[in-house]
């Protein structure tokens, strides 16, 4: 798998994190059927793409990464469909994850090779 394609999964469950976050809201606590059954698939398919991407991705570079993107696209979302109020300082500290993210990117992430421990004699 080359790195670009491990970023490409890892964006796609940040996404799909932000799916399952909206879901679990909608949920109400698991009570209404189909905002869990949306929920259950995603926050899988979004966990196992975060795992097949931090074979290429260190994992806390991927991690901070799945979780800055998907919180911002969440609170994003929850902003334009009036569940959460906007304000400038709010979409000022979320362009900031997204930079922050952006920036961790940008940044050489490829996994070092193990380096095995010289045998003792």
């Amino acid at each position: 798998m080359t790195a670009k394609f491990a970023w490409a999964i890892l964006l796609a469950s940040a996404v799909l994190e932000a799916v399952w976050a909206t879901a679990l809201g909608l949920s109400d606590g698991f009570s209404e059927a189909l905002p869990t059954v949306v929920f259950a698939v995603t926050a899988s398919l979004s966990m196992i793409g975060l795992g097949i991407a931090v074979k290429r991705i260190p994992l806390g570079t991927a991690y901070a990464v799945w979780v800055g993107i998907g919180a911002a696209l969440t609170v994003g979302w929850a902003m334009a469909t009036g569940v959460e109020p906007a304000s400038p300082l709010k979409l000022l500290f979320i362009a900031g994850i997204v930079g922050c993210a952006a920036g961790l990117k940008a940044l050489p992430t490829e996994k070092r090779e193990e380096v095995s421990e010289p045998a003792q004699r």
